[in-house]
Order: structure tokens, then sequence, then C-alpha cells
């Protein structure tokens, strides 16, 4: 399925609310992750508003609808050499091959924009989908954090993998 990847746009903020405010999606995410309509008007505005210094934040776009985000943040001091990636995707476009893509692309263009030699991501270990999308993009596991998470009042394992350059 084709797609882009694009700066955010104000006028997103509708897309945003409707493919993001899904379960499914939030269980996955951290708790700051934008839950509102009007939260998700703050996230895509700071994201529009960006000067990609610290952070690159891109529109996954499909049929010309923002349907998902995928946002690489540069770590600082002895990580300084370090970004973390993290992403999301509406569900109806899940298991069709956007996402490790994606990823791909990002990775890319992080290893030729920003100083860095490694780009990480720490899904929870019970997000299979993500997990696989890494692999997919070639990210290596590199091990289970066990615990390493509370998230309603549960604890949860995540997996560290990385992409090094």
């Amino acid at each position: 399925m084709d797609f882009e990847l694009r700066k955010w746009k104000k006028t997103d903020t509708e897309n945003f609310f409707k493919y993001s405010h899904n379960t499914k999606i939030a269980k996955n995410m951290r708790d700051s992750f934008p839950s509102t309509l009007d939260d998700c008007r703050k996230t895509v505005e700071s994201f529009s508003f960006n000067d990609e210094t610290q952070q690159c934040c891109r529109a996954i776009v499909v049929n010309g609808e923002a349907a998902g985000c995928i946002a690489l943040f540069l770590k600082s001091d002895v990580y300084c050499k370090n970004a973390e990636i993290a992403y999301w995707l509406g569900e109806p476009f899940w298991g069709k091959g956007i996402m490790s893509e994606a990823i791909k692309q990002l990775c890319r263009t992080a290893f030729e924009q920003y100083d860095i030699v490694r780009i990480f991501a720490e899904p929870y270990a019970q997000n299979i989908g993500s997990r696989k999308a890494l692999e997919k993009a070639g990210f290596i596991f590199e091990g289970i954090m066990k615990k390493g998470v509370y998230k309603n009042g549960n604890f949860f394992d995540y997996f560290m993998y990385a992409l090094v350059k």
C-alpha cells in the first residue's frame, strides 16, 4: 500500500484523533499519549512548528489522510549519539507493511540528517506487531527489560531493539 511521510499540518488534527483514538493503540503507548481532541490539537501544533533540531516528527499519509505518526527523538548527555523512534498507525492500515517501510525511511533520513549512530525502540513485550515491524526494518533485538513499564496499575516487560549505523 502506498504512503508518504510528510511534516504535520494543523489541518491533520481531526485525522490524528480519528485514527489514534483507539484502545488497541493507546494500550501500547506511554501515558503521555494524547487522548482528547484538544490533546491531539496541541500535539499536532507542536509537531508542525518543530524546528527539527532535537526531534523529527512525520505524519504517515495514506489515501490522502494522516493515518499515523512516526517520530525520532534525539537523546542528550552520554546518550547524545542515540535517538529513540516511536510510532503508531491507524488500525485499518495494520498488516500492510506500511510501518516497517516508514521506519526504514525515517531511519535513513535520521542517519543522514543527525550526528547519531544508534536508533532504538522500546515496544512493550505484548506488542507483537510493533516488534515485527522493527525486525522487518532491520532492527536487532537487544534484550528484555523485565517489569520495565508500569501502566494502568500493572507491570509490563518491554523489549529493546536498535539499529546501528
